[in-house]
């Protein structure tokens, strides 16, 4: 049985390191487009169902695989990751000043089990310059991260308040991931879910 993180993200690479497990990365191309016709939420926890299924079928039945989607949203208006500079500006004005929420769809599966959720966080940004706006995007960092940031750059600065699952907004909510893996039969920290071990 293997263990693979289905994404190309190093961040979420990172982040599944802190649960001490041995894991391989393993990803093919979906079509990421979110339909405006289902709840932000459905969208997301579907392409990270679909990015899961896209994996699995080339690799073993007993193999386990995860997979993420993130997006931010601001009054109803999907963040997905900048097309270019001039779009990273316009997101990261568009978030001055503004209480946004992060939204991450996690799948887990393994053979004929599947378990997607979501993660829902709450960021507040002070209120940012235009020099600083231009300066953060001339790094070069915003284009691609959902929203035109991250959390762990620079960019830590224009946050003045997160509530919920920090690790969700680097887009990977460990602690509920952790749950789902028990749920299945992976051991973390010595224990499993009940059901695994009844």
């Amino acid at each position: 049985m293997r263990l693979i993180l289905a994404s190309k993200s190093p961040r979420r690479r990172e982040l599944l390191s802190l649960l001490n497990l041995e894991f391989e990365v393993i990803t093919e191309d979906v079509d990421e487009t979110i339909s405006s016709d289902a709840p932000v939420e459905e969208e997301i926890k579907r392409l990270s169902l679909k990015k899961a299924e896209a994996v699995k079928s080339k690799v073993s039945g007993d193999d386990i695989v995860i997979a993420a989607d993130t997006v931010v949203i601001l009054n109803g208006s999907v963040f997905g990751k900048p097309e270019n500079a001039s779009d990273a500006k316009r997101m990261l004005k568009l978030l001055s000043g503004k209480t946004h929420k992060v939204i991450t769809g996690v799948t887990v599966t393994k053979g004929d089990i599947t378990d997607t959720r979501d993660a829902q966080t709450e960021v507040t940004f002070r209120d940012l310059s235009d020099a600083e706006i231009d300066a953060y995007v001339k790094t070069g960092d915003p284009l691609d991260k959902a929203g035109a940031y991250a959390l762990q750059g620079i960019s830590t600065i224009f946050v003045s308040k997160i509530s919920g699952d920090h690790f969700n907004v680097y887009g990977l909510p460990v602690g509920m991931l952790a749950d789902m893996l028990r749920g299945i039969g992976v051991e973390i920290l010595g224990e499993k879910s009940e059901e695994t071990n009844a």
